[in-house]
């Protein structure tokens, strides 16, 4: 089973889909995540893609659609995938309805100002990529490393990244009702309920 995650920045996507991931055996692809890591190494993939991800902007859909399928060609995993920050927009589901089905779209709604206040206290750490608040201290929880606000956490960004999703991304949930896929959670409550809910509705959709 193949599932699109769907939300608005900070809604939870990626944590549900590192979760999901880890106990029922998906592949979890997250273009942000492999963005970062071709950043840190200085690819030419990486160069290209800066300067829209700092800005809060889309990557351009040539560079994710190519980045996309050639991480889907290197699957192992008989379970599925699950795509998390992937398709952005029309453009790209459309473009990726021949090379991957789509079994389920899952749609973490937040409320905005819940996400301008979730993003805005975010910090990232510097070793293990794990994601805090700035209320847990300058130290990760998780590796005891440096954490530090990324650029596109930084509240004048934020706003744009909600204005770019309003207007190409949020298409999406029509575009995936329509098919009849669509799954909607609400994704204020507590994480755990959250994955619950996931959970409830993959198997009921299997």
């Amino acid at each position: 089973m193949n599932i699109v995650f769907l939300g608005s920045p900070g809604a939870g996507k990626g944590t549900q889909a590192v979760r999901l991931a880890e106990k029922e055996n998906f592949s979890h692809i997250s273009t942000g995540d492999i963005f970062r890591a071709e950043l840190k190494n200085n690819t030419p993939l990486g160069m290209k893609a800066k300067e829209y991800i700092e800005k809060g902007e889309l990557v351009p859909d040539e560079l994710v659609v190519n980045m996309v399928a050639t991480r889907l060609a290197e699957l192992e995993s008989n379970s599925g995938c699950l795509l998390d920050g992937f398709p952005r927009n029309l453009a790209q589901a459309k473009a990726m309805e021949g090379k991957i089905p789509t079994d389920m779209a899952i749609f973490i709604h937040v409320d905005e100002d819940e996400i301008i206040k979730r993003l805005s206290s975010r910090r990232t750490c510097k070793h293990c990529g794990n994601l805090q608040s700035a209320d847990d201290g300058a130290v990760c929880k998780k590796c005891g490393g440096e954490v530090y606000q990324r650029d596109d956490d930084k509240e004048e960004v934020i706003m744009n990244r909600l204005d770019v999703y309003n207007e190409q991304t949020k298409p999406l949930i029509k575009y995936y009702e329509d098919k009849g896929i669509l799954f909607t959670v609400d994704g204020a409550r507590n994480v755990d309920d959250v994955y619950s809910d996931i959970v409830a509705a993959i198997k009921k959709n299997d």
